[in-house]
């Protein structure tokens, strides 16, 4: 009798511990269930990159699903306005994209503050004698005619624009060429080879920096001008249960311009893929990300 209660107990105990693992199993898919999928804009420039990809595998880390899609950055504004893209981290304010944040600035928010006040603008390397943009009047075939920048819709195209049509730059004979960035960092590399004059435009943080001995041109009429770069996200998400603590963290976001450029230049000169800088970072990080996340 004793033995058929005891193993009557034992069954019973193990029922118990069934339906309490299932419990726990239905538990985390609903949990699960309740975070969105989250998407990132991101434009093809490797300050860009870097920070994505860390910003991902901490979401991923507390559950989300995590898509990165590569866009033009006017069309990843206009995909946060709609919803359809969440967060994008590399916007940058108040003045170099000023235009855009003035169409979208009554639908979109800045969530975080990822760097402050970093240079932009005209790059040439040091060898060329030439201090200031006035400085480049009557030089245009030294430089072949050329201001090689990034794709059309950026910010920085947009000033550059505006720098060419300045009446107290007398830039006749120079054109405007856009392309890649990587299109871009080949003019860069294959004039630093002979040290020849080029004149691209650059931005921190950037590898072209650690790789080379540049410098900006100062634009002494103020078009360029040093920016904040912001996390930037839709009005309301951080009230919408399934992306609240996407939110919550993104919102503690920051990063030191040096580890940026660090990574970047391992990913350009070591072949390291950003997905193992950023795993790199957080490790190095894990205090302050622990706080981010809790």
């Amino acid at each position: 009798m004793k033995k058929l209660i005891a193993i009557t107990a034992m069954i019973t105990m193990l029922i118990l511990a069934a339906c309490g693992g299932d419990n726990g199993e239905e538990g985390t898919e609903e949990a699960a269930e309740e975070k969105g999928e989250i998407v990132f804009g991101q434009t093809s420039w490797t300050s860009t990159e870097a920070p994505t990809q860390i910003a991902k595998q901490i979401l991923e880390e507390v559950g989300y699903d995590v898509e990165i899609t590569l866009l033009d950055q006017p069309v990843i504004w206009e995909g946060l306005e709609n919803e359809e893209i969440h967060f994008f981290m590399d916007a940058w304010l108040p003045y170099t994209e000023a235009a855009l944040w003035e169409d979208y600035q009554d639908s979109l928010q800045q969530v975080a503050t990822s760097y402050e006040e970093v240079p932009l603008g005209w790059v040439v390397p040091e060898y060329v004698d030439a201090e200031t943009i006035g400085d480049l009047e009557g030089r245009a075939e030294e430089f072949d005619g050329e201001i090689v920048t990034i794709g059309e819709g950026a910010g920085i195209v947009e000033l550059t624009y505006d720098v060419m049509e300045e009446e107290n730059y007398n830039l006749d004979g120079f054109e405007v060429t856009p392309t890649s960035e990587a299109a871009m960092l080949g003019v860069m590399n294959s004039k630093i080879d002979n040290e020849e004059p080029f004149i691209i435009t650059g931005w921190r943080p950037h590898s072209m920096f650690a790789q080379h001995d540049l410098k900006f041109l100062e634009d002494t009429e103020g078009h360029f001008q040093y920016d904040n770069v912001y996390v930037l996200s839709y009005q309301g998400i951080e009230d919408q249960p399934e992306y609240e603590e996407a939110y919550d963290i993104l919102s503690q976001w920051s990063i030191d311009v040096d580890d940026l450029e660090e990574m970047m230049y391992d990913y350009e000169n070591n072949d390291v893929d950003f997905e193992d800088s950023a795993a790199e970072w957080i490790e190095e990080n894990r205090d302050t990300v622990d706080e981010w996340i809790n």
